[in-house]
């Protein structure tokens, strides 16, 4: 029985001892892996691609840039007033010599720029036709004109003494576009005779006379108040002048 007991007491001390001697003892170090074969080189690194734009079919949302409300305000600027004009010059008589403030400017149709505002003096020529003379006013910015040479007007007067078999009167001639007025206080002596009604109408200019019949009916006789003769021949000239437009188809202005 001694002996039993002797034997599992030296048992226990030889385990007692081996969990010391395990304590002390380091962990095993596991060996080190077997050398790896020479990292092959790295290939050559290839430029990126720039990243293609999402179409608009994919759907996909492009940012908005956002812009603060101050700057939207600044961008959109008022465009400042012009300060010179612009004219469009046209004519029923294509090709016209156009002359402003005496100066010859081209032909028309014309297109004039960076003319100072203001009045100007406005002259327009064609071979066969009279001048046409006229002031315009020129505003700021753009200008459109269209300029008649082929138009006629006559509004002539010339003060006159009607000369009657028994005495005279005096009075004021008119002439227009559609005949003749004679203005008198003489009631019974005044008369508006149409130029189709008009058979004679000519100027003795030696005897200072201007001469009137009516178609089959009563005769005048003028002469100038101021008893010249030139007054009766400018006023006679421009009324046939504007008797021949008339025919020649001039379209009438009052």
């Amino acid at each position: 029985m001694r002996p039993v007991l002797v034997g599992v007491g030296v048992i226990v001390l030889i385990g007692i001892g081996a969990v010391f001697l395990m304590r002390d003892v380091p962990a095993a170090v596991s060996a080190p892996a077997p050398p790896s074969a020479a990292p092959a080189p790295a290939p050559a690194p290839v430029p990126a691609k720039k990243a293609a734009r999402p179409s608009a079919d994919r759907g996909a949302a492009t940012p908005r840039k956002t812009v603060p409300k101050k700057a939207e305000t600044a961008a959109v600027a008022t465009p400042a007033d012009p300060k010179l004009a612009t004219l469009k010059l046209e004519s029923d008589v294509p090709g016209a010599a156009v002359f402003i403030d005496r100066q010859f400017v081209g032909n028309t149709p014309l297109s004039l720029d960076k003319l100072e505002p203001g009045t100007r003096r406005l002259q327009l020529t064609a071979t066969g036709f009279d001048s046409v003379q006229k002031s315009i006013d020129l505003v700021p910015g753009p200008n459109t004109l269209t300029v008649r040479i082929k138009e006629v007007s006559l509004n002539a007067k010339i003060p006159v003494v009607h000369k009657h078999r028994m005495g005279a009167c005096e009075g004021t001639l008119v002439a227009t576009l559609y005949g003749l007025t004679y203005e008198t206080t003489h009631d019974s002596d005044g008369f508006t005779l149409p130029y189709t009604q008009a058979e004679v109408l000519e100027v003795d200019y030696l005897q200072k006379n201007l001469r009137v019949r009516q178609k089959g009916g009563k005769t005048w006789n003028f002469t100038d108040k101021n008893a010249t003769a030139d007054a009766l021949f400018v006023f006679h000239r421009d009324v046939e002048a504007a008797r021949k437009k008339l025919a020649e188809g001039y379209t009438p202005v009052r």
